[in-house]
């Protein structure tokens, strides 16, 4: 297993954080119990808070999964909250090919803070794993962490779900998708993993307004959440290539590519 919570570079409340993630996230005994927590808690309050909004399509496609290695979920990226609910739509199928889940996440707020680490543990269950940091100088630590996540990856019973644009795309298109970035590429060149596209929006980035938004009276009520999974994908060619940026960033495209062609697929 890659150890990445001690590096020196790290603030100590960082290599706390870390340290205590990698723990639930990788620990036999801690992640049954992160399992129960997202099943009997995190699965429930999310349903009962969005099941009046939420519109499903394609868990057909998930559900004749039958992935040899893990699965690399790529969604869009336009709420803070697109994981939790794709994560709880997960839960509520309960694949047998999603024992454990894995969702990547820059470090500034969640492993740098103690709301941040309240919110992973309380809300997440701790998934918001490995961290991503955004300062130069820990850049080698960033290499470790993608080095694990290709490990997660290949590995049958894990989902990592990742956004290939990287950040938010804060436009008022939600249909305007922002670069890929290469991080998703090399996971999926690498580890060679089921890649799985998908679609979600209607989210806002208010919490509570969003929540309240479900318990409005029938004609008030917010706008829906939409959420596509994608037949999974078969890279070709691009998935034979020799591991390089270049090759990454074509595999990226492909799959942010793929993720639009579900997003025109909403719109109309």
């Amino acid at each position: 297993m890659t150890n990445f919570a001690d590096d020196e570079s790290l603030t100590a409340f960082e290599r706390r954080t870390t340290n205590l993630l990698q723990v639930v996230n990788e620990g036999p005994r801690a992640r049954r119990w992160q399992r129960v927590f997202m099943r009997q808690f995190g699965r429930r309050w999310v349903h009962v808070c969005t099941r009046n909004l939420l519109h499903i399509e394609g868990l057909d496609r998930l559900r004749t999964l039958r992935p040899e290695r893990g699965v690399l979920l790529c969604a869009n990226h336009r709420s803070f909250f697109d994981f939790y609910i794709l994560c709880q739509v997960l839960m509520q199928e309960n694949p047998p090919w999603a024992r454990h889940f894995f969702f990547p996440v820059r470090s500034d707020y969640i492993y740098e803070t103690w709301s941040g680490l309240f919110i992973n543990l309380l809300l997440g269950a701790g998934t918001m794993y490995p961290p991503v940091f955004r300062d130069p100088s820990k850049q080698h630590v960033n290499k470790l962490a993608v080095q694990r996540i290709v490990e997660l990856a290949r590995a049958p019973g894990n989902l990592i779900g990742m956004h290939p644009e990287g950040t938010r795309g804060q436009g008022p298109d939600p249909y305007a998708l922002l670069k890929a970035q290469p991080g998703v590429g090399q996971i999926a060149l690498q580890a060679q993993p089921t890649l799985v596209p998908v679609w979600i929006n209607g989210l806002t980035n208010k919490f509570v307004e969003q929540i309240a938004s479900n318990f409005r009276r029938e004609d008030r009520r917010g706008e829906t959440i939409n959420v596509i999974f994608g037949e999974p994908l078969d890279l070709g060619e691009l998935g034979r290539q020799s591991p390089r940026p270049a090759a990454y960033k074509r595999v990226a495209d492909f799959i942010l590519a793929e993720i639009g062609k579900l997003g025109e697929h909403e719109r109309v």
